[in-house]
């Protein structure tokens, strides 16, 4: 049976990719963290409707003989979803290709994304397949860039658009990996030319639609700003901005750059508890709804301006889900291919070029996701 190690399988975004994989048959599912109380529970919860076999693992990444443990377990696939992973270094994907295993990862910092390439001759010459990235971004948005690129001669700009509802489940480690750039330079591609802008500043308001409304944004630092320039022949702008749903939180987290950028305050990270706790007292307000929205613009095949704008709708607080997508559906891939390593392209590379957007149909379905595409409209955002 093919041993599938989630680590951090108990957390915000394993919870949901281990529910997932639990309906494929033949199959063992270790839930793995330091927490053998948490593992153990999400199997209780889980193992009575589970179709695979499902067992808690506690594992340490960061421990002297992490490599050790994870080849004596001899895994076919591991699932990184123990973040934030600014600053993380390639210890967990280095150990699976040690031991032969597959590996996917949700990862959205900038670096380990788009770094993770210095591991591609290791990874050819085991025989695996390393992903790294598998989540909204650049999973999802490189597959919705991919589905309309080709009806365009030229791409002048791609802005790239996340507002989940503020009654959405709040990650620890997502905060931390906001918190770690909040306020700090990021390199952009915009007009025309490689400059500096600031972590969650740049605040405008984006209208989503009539299901979601209209949201504040500002500047967030994802793998995208640095992949899709060169990808797509983006001649003007990548940008990728994201916000809290309830203003006075949104604010916030703007005046707290401001103060990082002046350099009051170096580091929020330290205060990540803190400040999730804080955030937790206005879940009553708001709405279990969220979108994403993928911008493109630019000339089309005749030579005419053209425009095309994605935007998913998430209800019902499945918003959270949208992150684990890119992973469940390469997870899937690769646990069914029954043996065909054809069916297998080994190496390391980001999350992008793998996947289709009618990937995700099955997935969009089950949550009762829907997205709609607009060609032509001008985007409807205005600065404050």
């Amino acid at each position: 049976m093919k041993k599938v190690v989630v680590l951090g399988g108990y957390g915000n975004f394993g919870k949901r990719i281990v529910e997932n994989l639990a309906g494929i048959e033949g199959i063992i599912i270790l839930i793995a963290g330091r927490n053998l109380s948490k593992s153990s529970a999400l199997v209780e919860s889980l193992q009575s409707n589970s179709t695979a076999n499902l067992a808690p693992l506690v594992i340490d990444i960061f421990a002297d003989d992490f490599t050790e443990q994870l080849a004596a377990i001899s895994p076919f696939l591991v699932i990184h979803t123990s973040g934030p992973f600014q600053g993380q270094d390639y210890r967990v994907p280095k150990a699976c290709i040690e031991c032969g295993a597959h590996y996917i990862d949700l990862a959205d910092d900038r670096r380990f994304v788009c770094d993770i390439a210095e591991l591609d001759s290791q990874a050819k010459e085991k025989g695996v397949l390393i992903v790294t990235g598998a989540g909204s971004v650049p999973g999802l948005s490189s597959a919705v860039v991919d589905r309309y690129q080709n009806q365009f001669s030229t791409i002048e700009s791609i802005d790239l658009a996340i507002a989940p509802g503020n009654k959405a489940e709040r990650g620890l480690a997502t905060v931390e990996a906001i918190l770690s750039y909040t306020g700090h330079p990021l390199n952009v591609f915009k007009g025309g030319r490689w400059q500096d802008v600031y972590g969650w500043m740049d605040s405008k308001v984006n209208d989503f639609g009539s299901f979601v409304g209209k949201r504040h944004l500002a500047n967030v630092d994802v793998p995208d700003l640095e992949l899709f320039p060169s990808r797509y022949g983006v001649k003007q702008q990548v940008s990728f901005q994201a916000g809290l749903e309830i203003p006075l939180l949104h604010f916030t987290m703007v005046g707290m750059a401001y103060l990082s950028k002046i350099g009051l305050i170096k580091n929020w990270v330290p205060l990540s508890k803190a400040i999730v706790s804080a955030s937790n007292v206005f879940l009553p307000l708001g709405s279990d709804k969220g979108a994403m929205e993928v911008l493109i613009c630019g000339k089309g095949n005749d030579g005419n301006a053209k425009q095309v704008k994605w935007t998913l709708y998430a209800p019902k607080g499945n918003g959270p889900y949208i992150p684990t997508l890119s992973t469940i559906i390469l997870a899937r891939k690769l646990l069914c291919a029954d043996g065909d390593n054809s069916k297998v392209e080994y190496g390391a590379k980001p999350c992008v070029g793998l996947l289709k957007l009618s990937d995700f149909r099955e997935c969009f379905d089950a949550l009762e996701l829907t997205f709609e595409e607009s060609p032509s409209v001008e985007a409807q955002s205005q600065k404050t």
